[in-house]
């Protein structure tokens, strides 16, 4: 094996981590295809009967296959930030952990696909009607977005059952501050670039690059209140 030092060092580590966001993002495409190909014709639809068409499978498959693929990518980074055994491999251990989590995934999918569906209906029924309804929900949408960023972490982390997982997300979203602007202000700035600045990156960086952000976010977390935990609560003369 080839030892790098100095300069070369430095560019050769930034390169592999590169290819490995690049990949694990590819990755997460490959098994999100029919969805990409559904938003994409998103973009194109003009009148609410075509949008609705397009939303009914969309909400159909984001369980079976968004929930179970984007988790699958957070089990990757996961490894790569605790460095486990198998963090230098990639495709393998995607796969893996697809199969290993794919019915907790399609549970959590359905759970939160369902809640993303009532609150899209209620913000488009306030949408003309009521603009301090309307703030209201957009504070909710974000509280559901860190909801569901979180409850990948929480997934891949902890060997719960679906309800517990869900409670301990709920309760981890709400309760940890930091970690909730970390995850918000994290996923909100790379989405705005990667839509509105720097469009390569949505195939390359953005799904893998929020996943190893927000899980990096949410391990620090974690330690932290460990270590509140294993602290002694009084000290003895």
């Amino acid at each position: 094996m080839t030892n790098h030092s100095g300069l070369m060092g430095g560019l050769f580590a930034i390169s592999e981590w590169i290819m490995k966001f690049s990949l694990t993002n590819l990755f997460w495409i490959l098994f999100n295809l029919p969805i990409a190909f559904l938003l994409l014709n998103l973009l194109f639809v003009e009148k609410l009967e075509e949008v609705l068409f397009f939303l009914i499978p969309l909400a159909l498959l984001m369980p079976m296959l968004f929930f179970p693929a984007t988790t699958a990518m957070f089990a990757v980074v996961r490894g790569w930030i605790m460095k486990t055994e198998d963090s230098e491999k990639l495709f393998r251990p995607f796969l893996r952990f697809y199969k290993e989590n794919y019915k907790r995934s399609v549970g959590n999918g359905l759970f939160v696909t369902l809640i993303w569906l009532i609150w899209a209906v209620d913000l488009y029924y306030f949408l003309d009607k009521n603009k301090i309804m309307v703030i209201v929900f957009i504070v909710l949408g974000m509280l559901l977005f860190v909801f569901t960023i979180n409850l990948f972490s929480v997934t891949v982390h902890y060997h719960m059952k679906w309800l517990p997982s869900l409670k301990n997300t709920f309760f981890i979203t709400i309760g940890s501050p930091l970690l909730f602007i970390a995850v918000a202000l994290c996923s909100g700035i790379i989405l705005y670039i990667s839509f509105n600045v720097f469009t390569f990156l949505l195939p390359f960086l953005t799904g893998s690059l929020i996943a190893f952000l927000s899980f990096s976010a949410f391990y620090r977390n974690f330690l932290t209140h460990t270590k509140k935990e294993e602290a002694p609560t009084s000290t003895e003369l």
